[in-house]
């Protein structure tokens, strides 16, 4: 697959998706957007693709935010659209039924925090910088930030950061829970690798499933206790369920085919 702004790589099941425009610091312009939906179909459609990271260019980084230059003069209307097609796209990472990780090296800024808030999990460089600075511009986060920021930190401290647009250091975010781990930069992709890959031990529809009760609570809105109970009565009908329990009871490793 050939990108302008995006490099798209997969070795031994795990893909890794970096936005490359390391002389604007990763920011998110048009043609990004959609080669990341572009990606994302290989993505959902690639049974050999167990998870993906996500993570920017360079070391200073990971994504500093929207292309401020190509929506300055936008209408009311021209704004909406652009806010729902970056919320939309974003979803599709956090619907993914394959496991996301942000590795996230420097600035997550604006929408580049917005897309690290779409993945399922994040770990950061301690170098890492977060913020959702829209305010300073004269407008509000546009994909979603309000909403993943307040789910992930609560209300009141989100309502701190998104009204002053102050910035967040690593250990900060660990604190408060946007970030699952720190680390060094030199060992950011190593260890989300790691993590990526002792998630891929386990039961991939089981995974699948996870993310979709968590989801339905979190961002669509429903009854996830309802979910919860739902997909626990489908993964019965899994090979997968069938492997573990039997792994189980003739205590061995399990190898679980993934349907």
């Amino acid at each position: 697959m050939n990108f302008e702004n995006i490099i798209f790589e997969v070795n031994t099941g795990i893909a890794k998706l970096t936005i490359n425009r390391p002389n604007f610091l990763n920011a998110l312009n048009k043609q990004t957007f959609v080669e990341i939906e572009e990606a994302m179909k290989e993505v959902y459609n690639n049974f050999d693709i167990k998870g993906l990271i996500i993570t920017g260019s360079g070391d200073k980084s990971f994504i500093a935010g929207a292309d401020i230059k190509e929506f300055a003069d936008f209408t009311p209307q021209q704004g909406e659209e652009l806010s729902r097609n970056g919320m939309r796209i974003f979803k599709i990472i956090e619907d993914s039924p394959k496991p996301v990780i942000a590795a996230i090296n420097g600035f997550a800024l604006g929408g580049g925090l917005e897309l690290a808030m779409s993945c399922h999990l994040r770990i950061c460089s301690d170098n890492a910088k977060f913020g959702q600075p829209e305010v300073s511009l004269g407008v509000t986060p546009g994909y979603a930030g309000t909403q993943r920021l307040t789910q992930l930190v609560g209300k009141g401290k989100s309502m701190e950061l998104l009204m002053t647009g102050s910035m967040l250091k690593s250990d900060e975010a660990l604190t408060l829970g946007l970030v699952n781990k720190v680390t060094s930069l030199e060992e950011l992709i190593p260890t989300t690798e790691a993590l990526m890959k002792k998630i891929n031990t386990v039961s991939p529809t089981a995974v699948a499933a996870v993310i979709r009760c968590v989801n339905a609570f979190y961002t669509d809105g429903v009854n996830g206790f309802n979910t919860e109970a739902v997909e626990f009565g489908k993964c019965f009908a899994t090979a997968d369920f069938k492997e573990g329990t039997t792994a189980f009871i003739e205590k061995r490793k399990a190898n679980f085919p993934g349907k």
